[in-house]
């Protein structure tokens, strides 16, 4: 696919939406300190987070609807530029994870909007591959978003690694003004037909594929340090190096998953959740060892992330009545999965 100045915007937005949500996991403990509360009260702000997704996605896309899909990704890019800023300036903890709920409202609706708008902007038979392309800069966030705003984190500052999210949400904003189509005006949604579109069995089951397989993710995701260390007592400089190989196969993953889905939607979601379980059989065994650790995620990852875009194609084409309600929702689903993640019964 050539260079899409629109899809590439888009990817942008993904790529701070990215950088926020999962860059404070690095600098909790300047947090706490900053702070002055616990680890766990830390935690919550990413557990905040991944609910406050789950709840804006439907309200928000709803809400949104009534403007130029343009407009309404911008607005939603200004909610996630001050909720960065209120976070930077938050003189208390509750007013910090107030920060992180407002920060989150955008979340979903800006990759549901954006899927329909991805998809809206190439021939049919290349919908997966936009929609992907736009996810792909999520996955980058991964391997350099995330890394950069954790260092700024731990060695400048918390607030002023918020701060500096905020600057991307402006010039997202910005290109998103450029680049993106005004648009068709919008219009008011007739919400109980958009509601009952999600309440059919297709729907559901692929909204539940979201959950189980972002489920998975996330279980191995949420303790790699802990569980690289157990299996071949890894150091800080290794986890950090397996880190930026797990978003490398992130990347891999999106863009395989997009690619193939362009050409069979079933088939890639049913390939690429079979690798996902071998990997999740196979990676304590090849976690002994630092060159089948890395060998292990890089395929994990890319399998845990290459069912996103057909998954988010899945949803938009069985809820056709509402494909942005749906998407967002499905982004929702997606992150429902975090708070879900079974904890351990003894720390590492």
């Amino acid at each position: 696919m050539k260079l899409n100045f629109p899809l590439l915007t888009l990817a942008i937005g993904a790529f701070a939406i990215g950088t926020t949500e999962f860059s404070p996991m690095g600098f909790l403990p300047q947090i706490t300190q900053g702070m002055q509360i616990s680890i766990p009260q830390a935690g919550m702000l990413i557990t905040a987070y991944a609910l406050g997704v789950m709840i804006g996605a439907p309200l928000m896309t709803l809400w949104f609807s009534r403007f130029p899909q343009r407009k309404a990704l911008m607005l939603l890019m200004v909610l996630f530029t001050v909720g960065n800023l209120l976070a930077a300036i938050a003189p208390n903890y509750l007013s910090l994870m107030a920060a992180r709920v407002i920060t989150s409202l955008n979340h979903g609706a800006f990759f549901g909007i954006g899927s329909v708008v991805a998809a809206s902007l190439v021939p049919k038979d290349k919908q997966a591959s936009a929609v992907a392309a736009m996810f792909m800069g999520l996955t980058i966030a991964n391997i350099g978003g995330v890394p950069l705003a954790t260092w700024f984190g731990q060695n400048i500052g918390w607030r002023e690694a918020f701060a500096t999210i905020a600057i991307l949400g402006m010039l997202t904003i910005l290109s998103l003004w450029k680049a993106l189509p005004q648009g068709q005006a919008g219009h008011p949604p007739n919400v109980k037909q958009e509601l009952k579109a999600l309440t059919r069995g297709p729907v559901i089951l692929a909204l539940l594929t979201t959950v189980m397989s972002a489920g998975a993710m996330f279980t191995l995701y949420t303790y790699i340090a802990p569980s690289l260390k157990y299996f071949s007592n890894a150091t800080p400089q290794l986890v950090t190096v397996m880190l930026i190989l797990i978003g490398i196969g992130f990347s891999i993953g999106n863009h395989l998953g997009g690619k193939f889905a362009d050409h069979s939607i079933d088939k890639t979601l049913i390939g690429f959740l079979v690798l996902l379980i071998l990997m999740m059989v196979l990676f304590p065994l090849l976690a002994k060892t630092a060159i089948g650790a890395g060998i292990a995620l890089v395929i994990w990852g890319a399998a845990a992330f290459a069912v996103v875009p057909p998954l988010q194609m899945r949803v938009m084409s069985v809820a056709h009545e509402a494909p942005g309600l749906a998407s967002s929702v499905n982004i929702g689903a997606f992150n429902l999965a975090m708070p879900l993640v079974p904890q351990p019964e003894q720390p590492y």
